[in-house]
């Protein structure tokens, strides 16, 4: 539970917000809020039921939301609402988690952020584990400054941290009115493992925990298949290479590994898997040291060389009976080059591995389309992770490998009496890894008194294999939480809850039929009413006690989003996150007219776009679009010209043309350029920055409409404070209030007022599309619509930002 006490103290109405962060994969079950003394609880309903209960009443100044970031681990919970002066809101969040034992521990992090300094700051962290508790560190202080303010009261099967600065301890410095409190505090813990397994029964649920660590390893047959396209260039590939030889030492002798490296083509190490020998470990050493990104990316092709390699093997009888077998993906980017549609290489490795060795997904920067890898992943029994593209790159993919390079077990069953059990979550799994834990959770019948029992069994090292009994006596946890004020008594019902959530959200994903896709979805809604739980189908409607006033959480999109985007008549749609709110205007230059979108005089970049006009006008309304970008890198000489027709590259002795007919890519300079066929190009800088601009077609006689562009901006702090332009002045966000919201002549756009750079504007509530997710069809942005071609909300007049030519840089207005 998270709790915020914030008070208005101006005279006029501000906006208070609670933003915090929760772990990726935690639940929340319940958002209230109390506002002067008025009540805002919150109720699970399925998504479109709470979306048109909160439509009815959204025009009252208040959001909510979930919204992913680029953080590893967490993701944002926010809410904003306006309120008039002297008013107290008090916030509090419930969320549940799933703590997954990952390398011997157990983790519960918090993001600590509160923005300013508290009179009352308080963390209190909790931990009852009946099996006893083996070891316990505070591995994160939040800051160096705090670490002997964190007390921990440790027992055998309790313990208990706090964290309570004073308003003095929080200060940057001791006159400083500024906190220091801005980080994690991180509580790794693990369990007395006297058992490898461990069964709970409470309330009518049972959960089963299994954890052998006195297993001698398999020995594993592994192919590391690395993505070398041109994107990879630089950091992403020094980084690559960096943990590679890391993870090549790691190996054990009695391992076999091999390597794959593609780019358009596709290249072994050697054509047959190695057993892990010194001289055959620095020999890989040095051929990974030498891989050169270039060109385009042909995953489909390079998976199955991949299990081609690993099948061979088995059919000449080189594999150990008892070895894993696996391999790990590294790649940052889609298909480029052979097979592209991504349904089609998931059936294809799909039915040419077939059930035999498990498919793990290294995915690597903001860019990777992560869904698919871990769909991949999910149907071939690995793990799938994004890995941002930074400095850490190394120790990320160094950590990942950690948790696949021990198996002990392979093949393991949980086996239970027909009698008196149901609904029990997966019970089989492929392969158990040193430092993970096997978790089965089910349902127990109330009137069951004798102990329970189950059987495991597995294929371990030892020839003779492995088989464990476990009893548990049903009632036997109810006087260890009685003792405990912080027992959670449906803890075992919301884990079996969550545990079969998860599970029924992958096999939805593998639903080859829409029937069965549908049967699953109202399974996963229905549990989700049941145990009161946001998650992808359901949405948290959060209202005041006479229901007139709403506030709507919906489960986060698992895509980072860009900041700015132009797309559509043209239409201009700022992301404002600080704001938690989207603002949109059009701009009505004429044909013929190149605008600038972005002049940064100090990274040498600028980026203009160059207007169109439709055959003719529809509705008394001649519809004008972007037909041409150019953009200008003058550090590195390029100049990029991008037309509905083709990409032109030049630079001051070398023009190079790329088509929209088909896939391709290049790298010059630390730029990279990758076209996806008839669909979209992406630019990126030095691993850093990237733009992404979406081809519209039309059919070719269509009688109005013609082709054009959208640009899609990244979230981004790289580009300096002297950054200008129609979209290049919002990369430092202004500061917005939006406020007395009222009805409009058109019930179903409000109006309101906007306070933005000491100006007030009169805004109307609408709906603009992007493409950045769905080129089709779009997908609809809720925002707030500046009039008068951006007049207010923009520097200057629109005019102003005209440019004589395609690769100008704006002159500062």
């Amino acid at each position: 539970m998270i709790q915020s006490k914030v008070e208005n103290n101006a005279k006029h109405p501000q906006s208070l917000s609670f933003d915090i962060q929760i772990p990726k994969g935690a639940l929340i079950n319940n958002f209230t809020m109390n506002v002067n003394g008025i009540t805002f609880s919150g109720s699970i309903r399925e998504k479109s039921e709470a979306r048109n209960m909160y439509s009815q009443a959204r025009a009252r100044g208040k959001s909510a939301g979930l919204l992913r970031t680029n953080s590893l681990e967490m993701e944002n919970f926010k809410a904003d609402l306006s309120v008039p002066g002297g008013t107290k809101v008090q916030f509090e969040l419930h969320y549940q988690e799933v703590l997954q034992r990952k390398l011997g521990t157990y983790e519960h992090i918090l993001h600590l952020q509160p923005g300013r300094l508290a009179k009352h700051f308080e963390v209190d962290i909790h931990i009852l584990e009946p099996e006893g508790i083996s070891v316990l560190n505070v591995v994160n202080p939040v800051a160096k400054q705090f670490a002997n303010l964190i007390d921990v009261d440790q027992g055998d099967q309790k313990a208990h941290i706090s964290f309570k600065p004073t308003v003095d301890q929080q200060r940057e410095c001791p006159t400083c009115a500024t906190t220091a409190v801005d980080g994690k505090l991180s509580i790794k813990y693990d369990v007395k493992r006297e058992k490898s397994s461990q069964l709970q029964v409470f309330n009518g649920y049972f959960l089963h925990f299994f954890a052998p660590e006195n297993q001698p390893p398999l020995p594993k047959n592994i192919l590391f298949v690395i993505d070398a396209s041109g994107s990879m260039w630089g950091i992403k590939m020094r980084q690559t290479i960096e943990a590679m030889k890391s993870i090549l030492d790691d190996l054990r002798t009695d391992d076999q590994f091999g390597i794959v490296d593609f780019n358009h083509n596709i290249r072994c190490w050697k054509d047959e898997l190695v057993h892990a020998t010194p001289i055959e470990k620095e020999g890989a050493k040095r051929y990974v040291q030498n891989v050169q990104p270039t060109g385009g990316t042909n995953i489909n092709e390079a998976l199955l060389r991949a299990i081609f390699i690993l099948k061979e093997a088995n059919d000449r009888k080189m594999l150990d009976p008892n070895s894993v077998s696996l391999i790990v993906l590294v790649s940052d980017g889609d298909p480029t080059v052979g097979e592209l549609k991504l349904s089609k290489i998931l059936k294809n490795v799909k039915t040419n591995n077939g059930d035999e060795f498990s498919v793990n997904s290294l995915g690597i920067g903001f860019d990777v389309d992560y869904d698919f890898l871990e769909r991949l992943s999910q149907e071939n029994h690995g793990l799938a992770q994004r890995i941002y593209g930074n400095q850490d790159t190394a120790a990320q993919m160094k950590e990942f490998y950690k948790k696949v390079s021990t198996p002990l077990l392979k093949d393991i069953d949980f086996q239970y009496p027909l009698n008196g059990i149901s609904d029990v979550t997966n019970r089989h799994f492929h392969h158990y890894f040193g430092g993970d834990e096997l978790v089965v959770a089910g349902k127990v019948d109330p009137e069951k008194k004798t102990p329970m029992e189950s059987f495991i069994t597995a294929t371990s090292a030892d020839e003779v294999g492995l088989l464990i009994e476990t009893i548990a006596e049903v009632e036997a946890l109810n006087e260890f939480f009685a003792q405990s004020k912080h027992a959670f008594p449906d803890f075992a019902k919301q884990y079996w809850a969550q545990l079969t959530i998860n599970q029924l959200l992958a096999e939805r994903n593998l639903a080859t039929t829409a029937e069965a896709k549908r049967g699953l979805t109202k399974k996963i809604l229905q549990l989700s009413i049941d145990h009161h739980v946001v998650t992808p189908f359901t949405s948290m409607l959060i209202e005041s006690e006479d229901g007139k006033e709403k506030m709507l959480a919906d489960s986060p999109n698992s895509q980072k989003g860009p900041c700015c985007q132009i797309d559509n008549d043209p239409h201009f749609i700022i992301n404002l996150p600080k704001s938690q709110t989207d603002v949109c205007f059009n701009i009505d230059a004429q044909a013929g007219s190149i605008l600038n979108m972005l002049s940064d005089p100090e990274l040498g970049i600028t980026i203009n776009g160059k207007i169109v006009t439709a055959k003719k006008a529809k509705d008394g309304k001649l519809n004008t679009y972007f037909g041409t970008f150019g953009l200008y890198f003058q550090q590195l000489a390029i100049k990029i010209e991008i037309s509905t027709e083709k990409i032109t590259l030049k630079d001051s002795s070398y023009t190079r043309v790329m088509k929209w007919s088909e896939s391709s890519s290049l790298t010059y300079n630390g730029l990279a350029v990758s076209v996806k066929k008839e669909s979209n190009i992406t630019i990126t800088l030095d691993n850093n920055l990237s733009f992404l601009i979406i081809l519209h077609r039309v059919w070719k006689n269509h009688p109005i409409n013609v082709d054009f562009l959208g640009l899609y901006f990244p979230s981004s702090d790289t580009f300096s404070d002297t950054t200008h332009g129609l979209i290049g002045q919002f990369m430092k966000e202004p500061e917005v209030n939006v406020y007395d919201l009222r009805p409009g002549t058109d019930p179903e756009k409000p109006i309101a007022t906007m306070n933005v750079k000491g100006k007030q504007l009169t805004v109307t509530r609408g709906v603009q599309k992007e493409y950045h997710y769905n080129r089709t069809e779009g997908t609809k942005v809720t925002c707030w619509f500046v009039h008068n071609s951006g007049k207010g909300f923009i520097a200057g007049h629109y005019k102003d930002y005209i440019v004589p030519q395609l690769y100008s840089f704006l002159k500062r207005l």
